[in-house]
């Protein structure tokens, strides 16, 4: 029996797709460890972009440290924090050195678009809304950020998809997600095993590609334009600010 074929039989075996073990249940833990992580990396670094991008103050040292968390090697990350935190988890979202390493992972491409974002918002804009009355807040709120959205959101499309890709590390500290089926395989010398959970991880990357692609191509398309009576009424420096590019 050829391989492949052996790799059909796993994924069609009933008893894959059933009980704690399971595919689909194995998913669930992966993209709730995912979106955790996400969701924190965006708490911490959305409101850090956007002040520094707002106030153009500190930016680029702020970047610099962000970027600390590209430098540092996921397992390196996973290995320190199982030393310092143990292997207990949080309810829903896993093993605590997994989490940690998946936030710091996400944070850097978040917190760099969403600086450069504002940063690429035209000056002239900005001007124009305040010599109509708008107040800084005003500014931030109805013109700068609706421009840099779809950088935003490029850069959450790529922290997010480079989370659920590593997101296979955390089998590695006793959590589950679809990397156990990995890290069983080598446990149990099962080449089968083995590539069914990296075709199952390779899935779920590429359907968060596709969805997230999808809603910046809506916020590129729509994100940015006032709606009702602001439309009309900031329609001068709306459409004045040119499309930064998307750094990533």
């Amino acid at each position: 029996m050829s391989f492949l074929v052996q790799v059909l039989h796993w994924f069609t075996a009933g008893a894959h797709w059933q009980g704690p073990d399971g595919i689909p249940h194995r998913a669930l833990e992966h993209t709730l460890m995912s979106g955790g992580a996400v969701l924190i990396a965006l708490a911490i670094a959305v409101p850090v972009g956007v002040g520094l991008g707002h106030t153009g103050k500190g930016g680029s040292a702020a970047i610099n440290v962000g970027n600390i968390g590209r430098a540092l090697p996921s397992f390196g990350i996973l290995v320190l924090f199982a030393q310092l935190f143990g292997l207990r988890g949080w309810p829903g979202f896993g093993a605590r050195p997994a989490l940690v390493a998946l936030v710091l992972l996400a944070v850097p491409p978040i917190l760099t678009n969403a600086y450069v974002g504002m940063r690429g918002v035209d000056a002239e804009v900005k001007d124009a809304a305040q010599g109509m009355g708008m107040t800084g807040g005003q500014v931030l709120r109805r013109v700068e950020l609706p421009l840099a959205l779809p950088l935003v959101m490029a850069g959450v499309r790529t922290s997010t998809v480079q989370v659920v890709a590593t997101a296979t590390l955390a089998a590695v500290t006793a959590w589950g997600g679809l990397g156990r089926y990995i890290v069983d395989g080598f446990a149990q010398r099962d080449d089968v095993k083995i590539f069914a959970g990296a075709v199952l991880v390779g899935l779920l990357a590429v359907v968060t590609e596709l969805s997230l692609a999808l809603v910046q191509r809506a916020l590129s398309a729509g994100g940015s334009r006032p709606r009702g009576r602001e439309r009309h009424k900031n329609r001068a420096f709306v459409g004045a600010a040119p499309a930064p590019e998307t750094v990533v």
